[in-house]
């Protein structure tokens, strides 16, 4: 205490300099202390048999070989450092362009990469800011063109399936409008077009699309594209796609192209009185399925076409697929229009393989965030759609490269079970060092897929070939 006057000033109290260096775990009493280190430490150490397998294909030599504009500022991180910095964010989890942050203080991670910089979340939106409708189509086809012939193609041909999907969209974005959207009736959305590879599996082609677009429209220009940015050689040995692309104009396009299909058909009421009308069913798997076939020229249609007809009997144990017709109760009816000649059993077994774009769709959703990544500009969104599924089917190649038998993984099991595992950067020699930590796994878990990786060669020795090459776009920033 202090006088002047007659007024008494109040000195200042020390301050309580304790603080929390220690806590409790959850179970035991026995407390953990807390203490800073200066080593970089990543929970990404397992990313290195995927690191060396991108070195193998050239992966960042075809970026920057491959990108249609360059950036003049000296300060300014490459731009394909920056779609890389991006790809590896997707791999980690991110499910927003604010979530490609989270890399940029793994220092370690920089090294496992060879940069100096990752980018921030306006870095990768302004790059994906620059793409145009030219730019995506320089870019990132001959990107396709370059990684498909890495996959090895079934002697007897690829299955090619054809879905549609929907992207919940909030705001005003260019492209975003109201369509077929069950979750969410009367918001906006977009709704791309996908086409799988079944048994790669991979995604050949995909347009980024209206969310007021049917799921058939524009199809016979889609398969255009995507039969050309196949590598020759490889066949098709079918065609499959529900009843949203029931249309003469996808039939006739895959007849005139020689393409083989099974398409759902659309239950209008003459395919109805048609299947209700059968009477020649070959019974299966003690009667709760049978089949049959119909050959009928809707209206409209050029030349008559043939139906194959699967009725399930509706069960208590048992979900039946299908529609319910009143003319006969008890049974569920599937109804398949193909140009191919095999046994209706073959066809209907054959067509449950494509369940697999389905689960195609939902990694690419869920695992991945392919819906997540979203722009103001159109082709921005689309670009960076584009993105994702480039990442996904460089994941379905890498597993190809360290074990050709296995099954296949989903994105979200390689993270948690491969690319997921502590480690600390050191040097040793003057040399950077990778320090795998053994609770992990170690360097015996990651050294056969390493090893896997330099054995392994493609089955041909791709180049990259651009479709309608652009003049590199110079920016000054």
């Amino acid at each position: 205490m202090a006088e002047r006057g007659c007024d008494t000033i109040q000195q200042p109290q020390p301050t309580h300099k304790t603080m929390q260096t220690s806590f409790r775990p959850v179970f035991g009493s026995s407390q953990v202390q807390l203490r800073s280190t200066d080593k970089p430490v990543t929970p990404f150490g397992g990313l290195v048999s995927l690191i060396e397998f991108f070195g193998r294909i050239g992966l960042a030599a075809k970026l920057e070989e491959a990108m249609v504009f360059k950036l003049r500022s000296p300060n300014a991180i490459p731009p394909a450092q920056t779609l890389i910095g991006f790809l590896f964010a997707v791999i980690a989890g991110a499910s927003r362009f604010a979530h490609t942050d989270w890399l940029r203080s793994d220092k370690a991670l920089h090294a496992m990469l060879g940069v100096a910089r990752f980018p921030g979340t306006d870095t990768v939106r302004n790059f994906f800011a620059r793409f145009t409708q030219g730019a995506v189509e320089a870019f990132w086809r001959p990107l396709w063109r370059w990684l498909l012939p890495h996959f090895a193609a079934p002697p007897e041909g690829f299955s090619l399936d054809l879905d549609s999907t929907i992207f919940q969209r909030s705001g005003k974005q260019q492209g975003a409008a109201k369509g077929y959207n069950p979750q969410r009736p009367g918001r906006n959305s977009h709704h791309p077009l996908l086409a799988v590879l079944a048994e790669a599996p991979c995604i050949p082609h995909a347009w980024l699309r209206s969310g007021n677009t049917g799921a058939s429209r524009g199809i016979s220009e889609f398969l255009k594209e995507a039969l050309a940015l196949l590598p020759p050689g490889w066949k098709l040995r079918t065609v499959r796609a529900d009843s949203g692309f029931f249309t003469q104009e996808l039939m006739e396009f895959l007849e005139a192209q020689g393409l083989g299909y099974v398409i759902v058909a659309r239950c209008t009421p003459n395919i109805k009185a048609l299947a209700a009308g059968l009477s020649n069913w070959k019974e299966i798997e003690g009667g709760n399925y049978a089949l049959s076939e119909f050959t009928t020229q809707l209206w409209g249609w050029k030349k008559p076409r043939r139906f194959i007809a699967v009725r399930e009997r509706v069960r208590e144990t048992k979900m039946a697929v299908g529609r319910k017709l009143l003319e006969v109760p008890g049974y569920t009816f599937r109804i398949f229009v193909t140009n191919r000649d095999q046994e209706p059993l073959v066809l209907w077994r054959d067509y449950n393989g494509r369940a697999t774009i389905e689960q195609r769709i939902e990694e690419l959703k869920a695992e991945l965030a392919a819906d997540g990544f979203c722009m103001k500009s159109f082709f921005a969104t689309e670009s960076a759609f584009l993105a994702v599924l480039f990442t996904f089917n460089l994941l379905s190649l890498y597993q190809k490269a360290i074990d050709p038998a296995a099954h296949y993984r989903q994105p979200a099991t390689l993270r948690t079970t491969v690319f997921l595992g502590g480690a600390i950067l050191g040097k040793a020699a003057r040399k950077a060092v990778l320090y795998l930590s053994s609770a992990w796994g170690g360097y015996d878990k990651h050294k056969p897929l390493l090893e896997a990786i330099l054995q392994w060669s493609p089955p041909t020795s791709p180049k990259l070939d651009r479709l309608q090459p652009l003049d590199p776009v110079t920016y000054a920033f």
